[in-house]
């Protein structure tokens, strides 16, 4: 395993540690809203905090991208090597008790990502991924479904909920896709539905306005297990436009297409 895969899964299981002890605690942490309907807690920064400690007591010379803002403060934004890390995909759910939430932390290296890992502390399940060397469950190499029919696929999604984000055109990409399917399903963690992607319980997935932290770990998961990531327009952009699209090769072309509403 790489020596910078092995750190990271450190850093997942130490923020892990902290997270399912906030979940059994839920009625004593402080909440603050960052906006309409986005919230973080304590255990989001005291997560990121054990992810970046452990991440700079190996490797000090290098660069964090984090979402609760400890790139701002900490690491070396010059560095070739980038951390992108999510302390916690998924507090909406955290804090309703619902066990769908994940740790996601992805190391770019001059802009690509070389490390991917997605830890779902409630099942204690690890997501990892090395480029060039497949992508793992448990230790266990995993791929993406064999489904080739997108009427037999089960697609992932996360639906809108800032007042600013456009509810239109996700409501017309559900209209396009539903019928088409064999379910959409809404779970409310980006990086763990990519890595469901990757294992294969789920056949694809998209969303329009992610940021950074909640896809580069999971789209290397997918890369790695034989599936396809592109942006919505088709292209690779999806890390700087926050609209992804992943799949299985053979359902992917007509995902792609029917989401660009072209018909």
């Amino acid at each position: 395993m790489h020596p910078m895969l092995n750190t990271a899964i450190k850093a997942a299981r130490a923020a892990g540690d902290i997270i399912q002890y906030g979940a059994r605690n839920l009625d004593r942490i402080r909440i603050e809203a960052k906006g309409p309907a986005d919230f973080v807690s304590d255990i989001d920064r005291n997560a990121e905090a054990a992810i970046v400690d452990t991440l700079l007591a190996a490797y000090p010379n290098h660069g964090i991208v984090a979402e609760e803002g400890s790139g701002s403060t900490r690491g070396n934004a010059g560095s070739s090597h980038q951390w992108i890390i999510d302390p916690l995909d998924g507090t909406t759910n955290f804090l309703h008790g619902v066990p769908q939430y994940a740790v996601s932390i992805a190391l770019a290296v001059d802009g690509t990502v070389t490390q991917g890992v997605v830890y779902d502390c409630a099942k204690n399940d690890l997501f990892t991924a090395t480029r060039g060397a497949g992508a793992f469950l448990n230790n266990r190499r995993i791929r993406v479904s064999k489904r080739d029919k997108l009427r037999d696929a089960l697609i992932g999604t996360g639906l809108p909920f800032r007042e600013e984000s456009d509810f239109e055109l996700a409501l017309s990409q559900l209209r396009a896709i539903m019928p088409k399917t064999a379910g959409i399903r809404r779970a409310g963690a980006a990086a763990l539905d990519l890595a469901w992607v990757a294992a294969g319980y789920y056949d694809g997935f998209w969303e329009m306005k992610l940021n950074r932290w909640d896809m580069a770990a999971g789209a290397l998961l997918v890369l790695e297990a034989g599936g396809l990531v592109t942006g919505i327009d088709g292209e690779d952009t999806w890390m700087q436009s926050g609209a992804i699209v992943a799949g299985t090769p053979k359902i992917f072309p007509e995902l792609l297409k029917t989401l660009q509403l072209k018909g």
